[in-house]
């Protein structure tokens, strides 16, 4: 058989199953969430003055970005764990979560002067999101590679550079509930160095186990 013939064949095979893989990736995502939720709160849990710090606009846009971030990557997640083109449209949601916090960023350049910029990007926390978010995610992403194994990917990298974002983005929703570093500059920094950390794992591990 052609390897043309034999992806078609497992497209329209992933298509028969699809609905029981789908809520399988939709069970995955809730396991995914409690296991980093426990990691969360036997290492770090809550910032003392959380109830106080919800009543900021910036520390809840940290968890809007985040969870656009998480919402995003799962839906080409789950499309690049078949082996069809359907990831293809999922793609472009990617794009929100950037866009939310560029926007943010270059608001907090311009309400700030300049001589605060670099304090507020380095902030107090750096080592330790750099530490807890790939600590908190590395248990939601192996659920993920789990899935993408089972799967019928066509592009391991690249679904688990996905599969990495979205346990960083989960892993990162519960860190920000801790972190008390809330600027626009901070988040866009080392969060994004903390998910990347994560997608760089991903994409390598999913090269190597989800090949086929």
């Amino acid at each position: 058989m052609r390897t043309d013939d034999l992806i078609k064949t497992l497209a329209i095979d992933a298509k028969r199953d699809a609905p029981s893989f789908s809520m399988l990736w939709w069970a995955g995502v809730v396991a995914a969430i409690l296991v980093a939720a426990v990691v969360f709160f036997a290492t770090l849990g809550m910032r003392p003055d959380f109830a106080q710090a919800a009543q900021t606009p910036r520390f809840v846009f940290k968890f809007v970005v985040t969870i656009a971030l998480a919402a995003s990557a799962f839906f080409p997640a789950r499309a690049l764990s078949r082996p069809d083109d359907a990831w293809r449209k999922a793609m472009p949601y990617l794009a929100l979560a950037p866009i939310l916090i560029i926007s943010a960023v270059l608001a907090e350049l311009f309400l700030l002067p300049p001589n605060l910029w670099a304090t507020r990007m380095i902030g107090t926390n750096s080592m330790v999101c750099l530490i807890y978010i790939p600590l908190i995610g590395i248990g939601p992403l192996g659920i993920f590679l789990t899935l993408l194994r089972h799967g019928a990917s066509t592009r391991p990298t690249l679904a688990g550079a996905i599969a990495g974002v979205l346990a960083g983005a989960i892993a990162a929703t519960l860190y920000a509930a801790q972190c008390t570093d809330d600027s626009p500059l901070f988040v866009a920094t080392w969060y994004t160095i903390a998910i990347s950390g994560l997608a760089a794992f991903g994409a390598i591990a999913a090269n190597a186990l989800a090949r086929w």
